[in-house]
């Protein structure tokens, strides 16, 4: 009879499991749907202000005409008939420099936070040459036309671009709306008529440009590296940056109050003009991963309370796990000075440690997760403690097993906050509990317990 019960409570307990396994995932399923509200958010945001900025340019770029005149050579066609050549010549910048500031702005829908930043960028573009304008003739007798040079720079969101204003060789220029690129990217662009004459070959030797934009945007800041020397410096107040892109910067500090990062970079190491020549940029408009070279940082929040959430559930079912082996290991050592805890004492201890992460979830949208953390925390712990101590039937013992809960909270936090080394404390953890368990449980006859 006695075997029979002892298996029957076995049977019991692991089925209390297996159901606060499902109560576990249907909080995970939660944690999920909220996480989807976020990224809902976060594109509202996108549709109504800007999205992640990749800023191309500048460009200088001047489109000719070639037309001549070619013999019929049938008796059909015994006239010439006039043909036409359309080219569009581009030039890159030599050396190109950025210099920026970046403000974060918070942005929220509802209870979700979207992280926005204005940025004011110095563009400074240096065209050594620009031979690369001059047309080519393909035929000898041909007449050759062209218009206005035009300087564009283009942005993946155009709807960010706030003020810009342009200098090129110390005179203002208008600036328009439009880059009037094949492609279609968009931003903005200005004409340059002095020092290009009509002759086709007329081009000035150099060619200096300061441009001045105040841009906004969401989560991430991008720059193209097209040039054959390209250097970048950001500064911003946002103290959680994640450097992206295809080249991490050379120089960088992050502290508390921001960053300050420096990129510098060759056209040694990448095809970036090139792809632009080539018309590669156009996926700028799109989600196409890696289309161009970038240098690039994302305005992150490394305490993100679903990610963190959806983290502890992982661990969910192994900490019910563990607090129900710490019963069990306390019943089966206080045999004659402890009562038998009954199935649905385990269903209830289980149930609490379910609402622990239902409570860290709704408290860490309106707290910091941290604060979240503790709160739920400190309305378990207390609770666990004090019906332990009616189960077993001495409140010492309970507050006991009410600390052992404390130090398994304690432990689960050490593994939300260290995420390079989680593993490593998880493992620890679990060897330390398995080892306790063996040496307390040393001496016990399991065969006597039937």
């Amino acid at each position: 009879m006695a075997r029979c019960g002892w298996a029957g409570k076995g049977v019991a307990v692991a089925a209390t499991v297996l159901g606060l396994g499902i109560v576990l995932a249907r909080i995970g399923f939660l944690v999920d749907e909220r996480m989807g509200y976020q990224r809902e958010a976060t594109q509202s945001v996108q549709r109504s202000l800007a999205g992640a900025q990749t800023l191309v340019g500048p460009v200088l770029r001047r489109v000719c005409e070639e037309t001549w005149t070619e013999d019929g050579g049938d008796a059909e066609r015994p006239r010439g008939v006039e043909q036409r050549r359309v080219l569009v010549l581009q030039a890159l910048p030599d050396q190109l420099a950025v210099d920026g500031d970046a403000r974060t702005e918070l942005r929220y829908r509802g209870l979700f936070k979207v992280n926005g930043y204005q940025a004011q960028l110095a563009v400074q573009a240096r065209f050594a040459s620009l031979a690369a304008l001059v047309p080519s003739r393909q035929h000898a007798d041909s007449r050759l036309s062209c218009r206005p040079a035009q300087l564009w720079l283009a942005t993946s969101d155009v709807r960010g671009l706030r003020e810009a204003t342009l200098q090129v060789d110390g005179r203002a220029l208008a600036v328009r709306p439009g880059v009037g690129h094949e492609n279609g990217l968009r931003g903005l662009h200005a004409e340059l008529a002095g020092g290009f004459g009509s002759a086709p070959e007329a081009v000035p030797p150099a060619l200096d440009a300061n441009l001045s934009l105040t841009l906004v945007g969401t989560e991430r800041l991008a720059l193209v590296p097209a040039a054959a020397a390209s250097t970048w410096s950001l500064r911003s107040d946002w103290p959680h940056p994640s450097f992206a892109g295809r080249f991490l910067p050379e120089e960088r500090a992050v502290g508390r109050t921001g960053f300050d990062a420096r990129w510098r970079l060759s056209a040694l190491a990448s095809s970036a003009g090139a792809d632009l020549l080539a018309g590669k940029a156009r996926c700028l408009q799109s989600a196409e991963p890696d289309c161009v070279d970038t240098m690039a940082v994302d305005f992150v929040d490394p305490v993100n309370p679903y990610v963190l959430s959806d983290r502890a559930i992982k661990y969910g079912l192994l900490f019910v796990v563990l607090t129900f082996v710490a019963v069990g290991l306390a019943e089966t050592l206080g045999r004659g000075r402890l009562r038998r805890v009954h199935p649905v004492q385990y269903a209830l201890v289980g149930l609490v440690l379910c609402l622990f992460f239902l409570l860290l979830l709704s408290l860490s949208e309106h707290l910091a997760f941290g604060w979240a953390y503790a709160a739920a925390s400190a309305a378990c712990v207390p609770l666990l403690g004090l019906y332990a101590g009616h189960a077993f039937g001495r409140a010492r013992d309970g507050w006991t097993f009410g600390g052992a809960m404390a130090l398994l909270y304690a432990m689960l936090y050490a593994l939300l906050q260290r995420e390079q080394t989680s593993l490593l404390i998880g493992s620890l953890g679990l060897f330390a509990a398995v080892a306790a368990t063996m040496w307390l449980t040393r001496r016990v006859d399991w065969y006597a317990l039937r």
